[in-house]
């Protein structure tokens, strides 16, 4: 393990972080807000921070190994969520302990959305902005925007995105070379951003609110400038709009990529996992809209189809917008709204959850079993489209699922064992791994009366829902740690 090697990129990420301060100042000072000087402080101090972790092995200059990838991400994603809680401790604003600021900074990150925030419509804008940013720079991941700039200091970053990227196939590039793929990513991820944002300007948005909302829209966050979430501007329009951007954050951005290269949206059809994606929401949404018109809850069909879809994208992409009360929606339809956050969106995009190309190789492998039931002798491979799927996937996605619920029931047992009832405490889990941030019972709104035990032990389930699991669970294996 090159401690050095791990130690000096911590300390040059923590330094390009720091420079996140400084849209919030800019917001502060252009709103007269007065909340400019805990980000200025955050500012300094963590520049500081990283300079003094980088410095002693400033000379280390060799290439990452596997390991050294698992164990910077592991590293990066729980420091970002401690340096990030620095301007929320040092607002006047918020009266936040340490626990509450690390919450609310983790959420943003890992784009999960829980809050323990009340009353944001009377909030600075700066600090509001800071909630938004934080989600749309971990939206994409902010790994893989230093693995664009790593190259230029000194250290590769091909291992540091195998560590990051999403998904079981992880080895496919946009381009030959792994900064360039980086940053195609992230101009994809910003063009998609800016017509998100002047999508919501047009509609009635204010400027800030449409450039607050696109960040958290985009990056499949949740967070919101107003108490209400969307419900706040009751505009069809407006929630047509989230649909569309929410959608497009849960496909792979290699596709987006690739629509942008080629000038045409053919490939979004050929690819099986954009297809069986499409296929779960329109069931879901036809699903929704019937329950609720034919169980009289809402009279108006077009009303009922208009809440069902927006919640059904909203919450199986993990954004957690809201713009009525899921929780007192009819029947199983709340339970079926947590449970469709398992699957997530695409590998490759901003959801969280299992991701649907996970979902649909399980699928193929039971269809697999079915015929070879029949047919013992015939040799039947799994096929994602015309492409057989090598066997190791197959494994690892299984394993995937084991670890994935095993660690959900442990948490959510934890979290029933300390107090919470078992409808908070498993849509607590679920909210936080699966990234969605929207719950139901007590977390129906916000995490506010979660326990200080309560909320590290969902801490704890977002960083696993981020990282998918594996990245923070080999850190605890001996393997891991052997020469």
């Amino acid at each position: 393990m090159n401690f050095a090697i791990v130690q000096r990129i911590l300390g040059l990420l923590l330094m390009l972080f720091s420079l996140t301060m400084l849209p919030p100042i800019a917001v502060s000072l252009y709103f007269h807000d007065g909340n400019w000087p805990p980000f200025l402080d955050a500012l300094v101090a963590l520049l500081a921070i990283g300079a003094a972790v980088w410095w002693p092995v400033r000379r280390k200059m060799r290439e990452l190994r596997v390991r050294d990838g698992f164990l910077v991400v592991a590293l990066f994603w729980a420091v970002l969520g401690v340096a990030g809680a620095v301007p929320l401790l040092l607002s006047t604003e918020v009266e936040m302990s340490i626990t509450d600021a690390v919450f609310e900074s983790v959420s943003g990150f890992t784009t999960t959305g829980a809050t323990i925030l009340v009353g944001l419509d009377d909030m600075p804008r700066s600090l509001l902005y800071y909630r938004m940013q934080m989600e749309w720079l971990g939206g994409i991941g902010m790994v893989v925007l230093a693995v664009a700039l790593l190259p230029m200091l000194g250290v590769g970053g091909m291992q540091l995105l195998r560590a990051e990227t999403p998904g079981p196939v992880k080895d496919s590039k946009l381009t030959p070379r792994i900064t360039e793929t980086a940053k195609v990513l992230w101009i994809v991820y910003v063009a998609i951003t800016a017509a998100c944002a002047l999508a919501f300007w047009a509609a009635g948005m204010s400027p800030f609110d449409a450039l607050a909302h696109s960040f958290s829209t985009v990056a499949t966050g949740g967070n919101s400038t107003h108490d209400a979430n969307i419900g706040y501007f009751d505009s069809e329009v407006i929630e047509a709009i989230a649909v569309f951007f929410m959608f497009l954050g849960g496909v792979n951005f290699s596709l987006h990529f690739l629509a942008w290269r080629q000038r045409h949206v053919a490939h979004y059809l050929r690819d099986p996992e954009f297809r069986t994606y499409v296929l779960v929401l329109g069931i879901a949404v036809a699903l929704y809209t019937l329950v609720l018109w034919l169980n009289r809850s809402i009279d108006d069909p077009g009303h009922a189809f208009r809440l069902a879809l927006f919640h059904a994208v909203s919450m199986q992409t993990s954004s957690g917008f809201f713009t009525d009360d899921m929780s007192h929606w009819p029947g199983a339809l709340p339970v079926l709204l947590m449970l469709s956050t398992f699957i997530g969106g695409c590998a490759g995009s901003t959801s969280g959850g299992m991701k649907v190309v996970r979902w649909l190789l399980l699928w193929k492998q039971g269809q697999r079993e079915v015929v070879q039931l029949v047919h013992p002798s015939a040799q039947v491979p799994v096929k994602l489209g015309f492409k057989p799927i090598d066997p190791r996937v197959i494994d690892a996605v299984w394993g995937f699922f084991a670890v994935y619920i095993v660690s959900f029931g442990l948490l959510m047992v934890l979290l029933i064992a300390i107090g919470e009832d078992q409808i908070t405490a498993f849509s607590a889990i679920a909210a936080c791994m699966n990234n969605t941030g929207t719950g139901l019972g007590e977390v129906a709104s916000n995490f506010t009366t979660l326990s200080a035990a309560g909320k590290w032990i969902c801490l704890i389930a977002m960083l696993l829902g981020r990282l998918e699991v594996f990245p923070l669970l080999v850190l605890v294996s001996p393997t891991f740690w052997r020469r």
